[in-house]
């Protein structure tokens, strides 16, 4: 769904305020119904579904809370917002108890109101996103790779065609990414589906049982080979084998890997004879392959038979709202091993989640959400219940770094300097538009003015005059 075209249900008996709101959500895009009755509010949401509602809390034939238990029927929750002149503590538990996703107290700041109705709003698309995705759980669509970016995207359309062959394959990308889902997905995807997945972590095995565990050894072949045991590739026979971590592997064992590779056939540790097998080889690996080559790491020959087919997953902070999506779904999932009931995000915790940059990737979100469950008591996950680390992240400056002249402390500057210095700098990247900066600076626009205003005064005062690159332009229009 297009955020800009969605419809909102408002509901406020104050008729000034109401074209009041009213306007400056359309100026977003978005088409807006308005109702001064809870009944008129009833009858209209139940001719057409709208995308999200609005609602003041005290209303002439009853509250708000009433529309909000008639748009959660059937099962299906819209996003809903309630706005009150007496707004108490208790009100807004009570109505985020009852399923509202946010409560604003009046006099109501309208930029604070759009931000909160398109975050809402761009929730619940990730949130049918994340269904879609779950109803083609497993299937061709999804892969059971979960991610709407365009790299995810292509990714799935790049496994598709290479399930089709049977040739090896080299996934690469960093820790955390998915590379075992990917295999898994190739696995799926391809005509050795009913025959086992099979994987094995190379860097979890000792050098000297490598060549046993993969390739199996007769009874007596070494001390405590005391029966005969089949190899993971007989195990993986018609079906396929994903050798993880491949870049741990021996040299000596890459050789006989190339040659089952071009031969299909293995020899058993103690055996004179080569049995043959039947078994897709998909390797996984997080470093640089070509650059073992170079060192002498990796045999050269055996890593163009595996480069000939390449995956590359694409790190969890290059993949925009995916970051949501993935979030939404652990949360899911954890609640349900916790056996919690519905647990949701909250506005702030989203945005921290969104903030971080995950160095562990897609494992790492995953970490934090169990760990979120765990220690939430509520129905709410709040940025307190969020590893530390990514707290702090979120608290930082904004990226701001202070400069530092030595040990000098004077040198450092003051509050407002770094305040002014960021103010500016965001006016800088919106390209004066007062209006953006303001949503990002998180203050209403008059504020931003009078800090604009008290900064041009002090320049006024001091004779001084900024550079022209960094003097702060208004656009055109803009108020």
């Amino acid at each position: 769904m297009n955020a800009h075209k969605a419809r909102i249900l408002l509901l406020e008996d104050d008729a000034s305020l109401g074209q009041l709101l009213s306007e400056e959500l359309e100026l977003d895009g978005y088409q807006v119904t308005r109702a001064g009755t809870v009944n008129e509010a009833c009858r209209l949401l139940g001719a057409e579904t709208p995308d999200l509602v609005v609602s003041d809390l005290r209303l002439p034939d009853g509250d708000g809370l009433e529309l909000l238990k008639a748009s959660q029927t059937g099962g299906h929750s819209l996003p809903f917002i309630i706005i009150t002149a007496f707004g108490t503590v208790d009100q807004a538990v009570d109505a985020l108890k009852a399923g509202a996703d946010d409560f604003l107290t009046k006099p109501l700041s309208t930029d604070h109101l759009r931000l909160k109705v398109r975050r809402l709003l761009i929730q619940a698309d990730l949130t049918r996103q994340l269904q879609q995705f779950l109803a083609h759980n497993g299937a061709d669509e999804s892969l059971g790779l979960i991610g709407e970016h365009e790299s995810m995207v292509r990714l799935r359309s790049e496994i598709r065609q290479i399930a089709r062959s049977e040739a090896a394959v080299l996934i690469c990308g960093e820790s955390g990414t998915g590379k075992e889902l990917v295999a898994k997905a190739i696995h799926r995807a391809s005509e050795r589906s009913s025959g086992s997945f099979v994987a094995v972590n190379c860097a979890g095995i000792p050098g000297e049982l490598m060549e046993s565990e993969f390739f199996g050894h007769e009874a007596g072949a070494f001390t405590g080979a005391r029966q005969a045991r089949k190899g993971l590739f007989a195990e993986a026979h018609g079906g396929t084998l994903l050798l993880d971590e491949i870049g741990e592997m021996p040299l000596g064992l890459q050789a006989k890997l190339l040659r089952v590779l071009q031969e299909g056939m293995v020899k058993p540790v103690g055996s004179d004879q080569e049995e043959p097998v039947d078994v897709r080889i998909l390797a996984a690996t997080h470093v640089d392959l070509l650059k073992a080559v170079h060192e002498g790491g990796f045999r050269e020959d055996l890593y163009y038979r595996l480069e000939t087919l390449s995956l590359c997953i694409p790190a969890l902070r290059e993949r925009g709202d995916d970051v949501d999506l993935l979030a939404m779904n652990f949360l899911r999932e954890s609640a349900r091993r916790h056996q919690r009931g519905f647990l949701k995000l909250s506005e702030v915790s989203s945005r921290t989640l969104m903030d971080y940059p995950f160095p562990g990737n897609v494992r790492e979100l995953a970490s934090a959400i169990e760990r979120a469950v765990t220690f939430c008591e509520g129905d709410i996950i709040q940025p307190d219940h969020l590893p530390e680390r990514i707290r702090k992240r979120q608290g930082g400056a904004a990226g701001l770094k202070i400069a530092r002249s030595g040990e000098n402390m004077s040198e450092w500057p003051t509050l407002d300097n770094l305040q002014q210095g960021y103010v500016r700098e965001v006016m800088r990247a919106v390209n004066g538009n007062k209006r953006r900066a303001a949503q990002i600076l998180g203050i209403n626009r008059r504020t931003l003015y009078r800090w604009l205003a008290a900064e041009e005064s002090v320049e006024d005062r001091s004779g001084g005059q900024k550079p022209e690159n960094t003097r702060l332009k208004e656009p055109q229009g803009e108020s």
